[in-house]
């Protein structure tokens, strides 16, 4: 439950880089990063409810672990995965709906901050959270 708590954004890792590899336009690219994105997790059991706020959006997700789920991302891209607990990791693995390609992306806790990593087609990524 240590992921429970809200999480704001604040820096960024070759996030531009790894928006371009996924087909992002560039537009879209300048908005997401200054999208004041704000992440609350709530972790009950194998459960997790997951509220994102940003400038441009809010939405809520529900799933459980190692159950597939369907997500639209914040550009509209569809994907189908699931995510698992390994150790004190959050690991993600989706398939793009129109490609069939693969993202990758995991949450983990480094130095009381919140860390997402992502991985699209050998682009890596972090955005880099602290807690509200």
């Amino acid at each position: 439950m240590a992921f429970n708590g809200t999480w704001k954004a604040e820096r960024n890792e070759n996030y531009d880089k790894f928006m371009e590899q996924m087909g992002i336009n560039i537009m879209k690219r300048k908005m997401a990063e200054h999208d004041n994105l704000k992440v609350t997790i709530e972790q009950t059991g194998d459960k997790f409810h997951i509220k994102e706020s940003s400038t441009f959006r809010t939405k809520d997700i529900d799933f459980t672990l190692g159950a597939q789920f369907d997500y639209t991302l914040a550009d509209g891209t569809e994907v189908s995965g699931t995510w698992e607990m390994d150790g004190d990791t959050l690991k993600g693995k989706f398939t793009r709906k129109d490609n069939d390609k693969v993202l990758t992306t995991t949450r983990s806790l480094v130095d009381g901050e919140l860390v997402q990593s992502y991985n699209y087609e050998g682009v890596d990524a972090k955005r880099i959270f602290k807690k509200q």
